[in-house]
């Protein structure tokens, strides 16, 4: 029996988990060690020890100055290993300077002339932007996650950061730092260190890295071996939050400037996002348009190959907007072209207005597909001077790119467990107060939040109304309206109508996984919050077509936030794949959500277990995992959930609530979730 033990033991401690920016899970210690020996014993059974990868999203890891600046009339010099994203102190003080070591050059992706960043390394990177005791809090990223994963028990080494510049594109990840060759690597370090394969989590734009990583291992692995190398090494993938088919907001942050929550000016912000690599990465794109694949490069002499890279399908040009209920964009040009239309700021002096008042603006729009293949930017060329670099990069860092176009749509990755997982039911833009705090608690929330978050009953973004300001670049555009389609109309924010086609596209750029789902898909809606099943709602085999959305026939009652699970392990013979959506839950909060940390964790659980029957985690009920999730119930003077937590008092509790402890046994509510 011991041996047999043993053994079961070491099985269950064979999986490794692998996250790209994302979250969670690790080994769980329910409760306090106040057990049995022969609880214990069985609790470490079917306790797993799972490693960790975090690859961070966008604008989600600290980049720290290798140079040595002297700033004038400032006493904040930057010398080697100083914080630069994010240092709140130097942005207010000495914003130029800053600047320096932010900006690149948008032609070859070089650093400043007077000073270079460079990623940071570790946990460090990621857990918060800015340290400090007020910075601290308002700035973190992971620490929360961090927290969880050590209440449950994972190992020091057991959680790896893999932070990346997210200011590059995924090529120069590759040339300036082997970033690819690292997170091979990582993988293969992984599985020695654990003996089984990993999960990934990915959040974000960290998605778009992941993505990138898979196609590029297709030339770096032989053909017959790329299958078996995935299939050793990763067990599952997390795609958290993933923009799917790219962000309206990144055209806002290209034409008039995202201030990521900085105190800084939207045309600093401009100035600083266009000179980015990865500012294209998030383009919104046609889901009708995609790109051969790589091996075809093959077939075609050098120079020929280009012309068969990127091609659409007769419904792209026999249909308006590019799949999306809109254009994209709608721009009204200057009368004037050239250097005119973007003056000096020597040349503001000038009655700039008028003097494009003289003649008719024209009006042009654009869609996705006009976007991303660089249309647009050949359009207002002679009227704003970034159009030139963002052409640039858009054919040299993704059009022209030897692995992938990313500004195609993406197919399931040949994985055998997908879990796609995003908020719905928020409004995408989000207007922004400038007051410091504030801005540092939006640091992140702003951008990657706005990737399109989608409320089916609500409100999604789906394009913007820009003019001629009558400034100087890089303040020479100014945003006129912004169109939102809700509950199937299309409205824009001054009340004027708008011409699209609202709901005519199935999938948002968020849940185009649902793509992915075969034919036959099972629908479980269950709370948020812990439950005894009383509210869950079970649809099985319910019929998916490809290319059309799965609205479940379920129904909601007030004021309960749920999630919805979308779940298929039968169209594709030992794969599994499932979509996630949560009620309520924007792009920050879902990196920090403890309810999705609880249900990443039971499916992991699951997964390694031994005598795990179904494919998936059960949703009947959901009961407290820590000591955290048990509260006292004031309107039955007791704690909450009496069958799993006590009133158990420890020094220093200073309310009821922290006195509910979990009971001795835990092992028995963990068995519920096979």
């Amino acid at each position: 029996m011991a041996v047999e033990g043993g053994a079961q033991r070491l099985r269950t401690r064979r999986l490794s988990l692998l996250l790209v920016p994302v979250f969670l899970v690790g080994s769980v210690v329910l409760g306090e060690d106040h057990s049995s020996s022969s609880g214990g014993g069985e609790r470490d059974l079917y306790a797993s020890k799972l490693s960790g990868i975090i690859i961070p999203g966008f604008a989600s890891t600290q980049l720290r100055a290798w140079s040595v600046l002297d700033c004038p009339y400032s006493p904040l010099d930057f010398n080697p290993l100083d914080p630069v994203w994010l240092d709140t102190t130097r942005v207010l003080s000495a914003v130029n300077c800053w600047l320096k070591c932010m900006l690149l050059d948008p032609y070859n992706q070089t650093d400043h002339p007077e000073c270079k960043s460079r990623p940071d390394s570790g946990l460090s990177a990621i857990t918060e932007l800015d340290p400090g005791y007020i910075t601290g809090p308002l700035s973190s990223v992971w620490k929360e996650w961090l927290k969880w994963c050590i209440e449950f028990g994972i190992e020091a080494n057991a959680i790896i950061a893999v932070p990346y510049d997210w200011r590059l594109s995924a090529s120069k990840l590759e040339e300036r730092d082997l970033y690819f060759h690292k997170l091979k690597l990582t993988f293969e370090t992984a599985l020695k260190l654990r003996g089984g394969p990993s999960l990934v989590f990915a959040h974000s734009m960290g998605n778009n890295v992941f993505r990138y990583f898979l196609e590029w291992l297709k030339l770096e692995i032989a053909p017959k071996r790329y299958i078996q190398w995935l299939d050793e090494h990763i067990h599952a993938y997390f795609a958290v939050g993933a923009p799917l088919l790219g962000s309206t907001e990144s055209v806002k942050a290209t034409l008039f400037g995202f201030t990521f929550g900085l105190p800084v000016a939207e045309g600093t912000a401009r100035l600083m996002y266009n000179s980015f690599g990865s500012s294209l990465w998030m383009m919104p794109f046609s889901k009708y348009c995609k790109a051969d694949n790589v091996y075809w490069k093959h077939f075609f002499e050098e120079g020929e190959y280009r012309r068969h890279a990127y091609h659409c399908d007769e419904i792209e040009f026999q249909t308006n907007y590019s799949g999306w209920p809109t254009e994209i964009i709608n721009i009204e040009l200057p009368s004037i072209q050239g250097s005119d239309a973007y003056p000096s700021i020597s040349d503001v002096a000038q009655d700039m207005t008028s003097s494009m008042e003289c003649g008719r603006p024209i009006q042009l729009s654009f869609s996705a597909r006009e976007v991303s293949d660089g249309t647009f930017f050949k359009a207002i060329e002679d009227y704003d001077p970034d159009s030139k670099r963002l052409l640039h990069q858009l054919q040299k860092y993704y059009q022209d790119d030897p692995v992938l176009n990313p500004l195609t749509p993406w197919e399931r990755p040949p994985l055998k467990n997908v879990f796609c997982i995003y908020g719905i039911d928020l409004k995408t833009e989000i207007h922004t107060d400038r007051t410091y705090c504030f801005s540092l608690f939006l640091i992140l929330s702003q951008f990657d939040q706005t990737v399109s978050v989608v409320d089916r009953s609500g409100t999604k973004l789906v394009g913007y109304y820009f003019a001629p300001s009558g400034k100087p670049y890089p303040d020479n555009w100014i945003i006129t309206d912004v169109i939102y389609e809700l509950e199937g109309a299309l409205l824009s924010r001054s009340g004027n109508s708008v011409s699209g086609n609202p709901g005519a596209v199935s999938y948002n750029s968020l849940s185009w996984c649902k793509t992915w789902l075969g034919s036959k898909v099972n629908i479980t809606r269950a709370p948020q919050s812990e439950h005894d099943g009383s509210d869950v709602q079970i649809s099985l085999n319910v019929e998916h077509h490809q290319d059309e959305d799965i609205v479940p026939n379920m129904t909601r009652t007030p004021r309960v936030k749920y999630i919805t699970y979308y779940e298929d392990s039968e169209s594709i013979p030992g794969r599994r794949t499932a979509v996630w959506e949560l009620d309520k839950a924007n792009h920050r909060n879902l990196v920090r959500s403890q309810v999705l940390m609880r249900e990443l964790w039971l499916q992991m659980w699951h997964d390694i277990h031994p005598d795990a029957k179904s494919k998936f985690v059960t949703k009947a009920r959901r009961g407290p995992l820590r000591h955290a999730d048990c509260y006292w119930d004031y309107g039955k003077a007791r704690c909450a959930w009496p069958e799993y937590c006590e009133y158990r008092y420890a020094f220093g509790d200073v309310h009821l609530g922290q006195s509910c402890r979990l009971k001795n046994s835990s092992t028995d509510l963990l068995l519920h979730y096979l």
